[in-house]
């Protein structure tokens, strides 16, 4: 990515929904950003290989190439600036492909747009020291993330086979213990993080916690 255009107020939507794109698009300009649309991933593909915006809105159910595809064919990792992956569906396997293929987030589109242009604020204001704690400009998993050290043995393994995209079916196998039992540690995990959801706890554990 020699010669990319960078800019520090631009943000890329790449939806094919055009409600979504019209909504989210008003409340950012609002908020202060330029905004470029995208209603298929080729054309974005083409665009982000000559520019660097200061983020990226990437939903993750394209009728063309999926949000998890594009990560992959630009390089999300190292790409120069935050991408943001949304989805209608907050499935665990999905948010841990997106932040494992170098999504900094994770959103779920329940989020009002207010929610999400202030998450995507989060995301610009702590790019520069995620890049230094990283070495890059992706996410990878982190060993330490916040309320670790008040995990018991037992919910670090179980949150182990979480990141894993495991089901409570799957683990209650591997570890001997009921579905039953698996759902209260999971609760118990995401009380102890901090949790929304279960995406949310995904990117917990993988990017540190950090959103800004």
């Amino acid at each position: 990515m020699s010669a990319i255009d960078i800019s520090s107020d631009e943000i890329l939507i790449v939806d094919d929904d055009r409600t979504v794109c019209s909504v989210l698009s008003m409340a950012l300009t609002l908020d202060g950003y330029r905004v470029t649309t995208f209603m298929d991933g080729a054309s974005f593909i083409a665009a982000a290989r000559m520019r660097s915006p200061a983020g990226v809105l990437l939903d993750v159910y394209m009728p063309d190439k999926t949000g998890l595809d594009i990560l992959k064919e630009i390089d999300a990792r190292n790409y120069p600036a935050p991408i943001l992956i949304m989805s209608g569906r907050g499935d665990i396997p999905t948010a841990v492909e997106a932040i494992k293929g170098g999504a900094h987030d994770f959103l779920e589109k329940w989020l009002d747009a207010d929610g999400i242009v202030a998450r995507v604020r989060d995301a610009i204001d702590g790019w520069a020291r995620q890049r230094q704690r990283c070495g890059n400009g992706g996410s990878e998993l982190s060993p330490t993330f916040p309320g670790h050290d008040r995990l018991t043995l037992r919910e670090r393994d179980i949150l182990n086979h979480i990141t894993a995209a495991a089901s409570n079916k799957e683990m209650a196998k591997i570890l001997g213990l009921s579905p039953r039992t698996i759902e209260v540690h999971r609760i118990h995990i995401m009380h102890k993080l901090g949790a929304r959801n279960a995406a949310d706890l995904v990117r917990i554990v993988l990017t540190g916690g950090q959103r800004a």
